[in-house]
């Protein structure tokens, strides 16, 4: 008699890494952009700096360029679904951007289009 054995499908997730250093460090507004709060761990993204850009009225922090700066912030690990969800919360004010911190890993973050 031969037995046939059946495993269990897995599903695998990719974890993408974002840096955030604004209102998305906060679990509360991660909650209402993504559906979930993640803790994540500090970091620092060098060679840019933080400054606001006014939205609707209401002034929110931004990073831009800047050669002999750095951001605080931490890095959070997100799915592609969240990432997806996130670039819909943002504004058009601004953009994803691949970067390296200064921990020498990647990351997403949000940024000035422009830069």
């Amino acid at each position: 008699m031969r037995y046939k054995l059946y495993l269990p499908r897995r599903t695998i997730t990719v974890m993408e890494s974002l840096f955030v250093y604004g209102t998305l460090r906060d679990p509360r507004v991660q909650k209402k952009a993504m559906g979930r709060a993640v803790k994540g761990m500090p970091g620092v993204l060098v060679g840019f700096r933080k400054t606001r850009v006014k939205i609707d009225g209401e002034f929110y922090p931004i990073i831009k360029r800047s050669p002999g700066s750095s951001v605080k912030g931490i890095a959070l690990l997100v799915t592609r679904k969240e990432l997806l969800l996130l670039d819909d919360w943002e504004s058009e004010n601004y953009g994803r951007k691949k970067v390296r911190l200064k921990s020498g890993k990647s990351a997403w973050v949000y940024r000035r289009p422009e830069d």
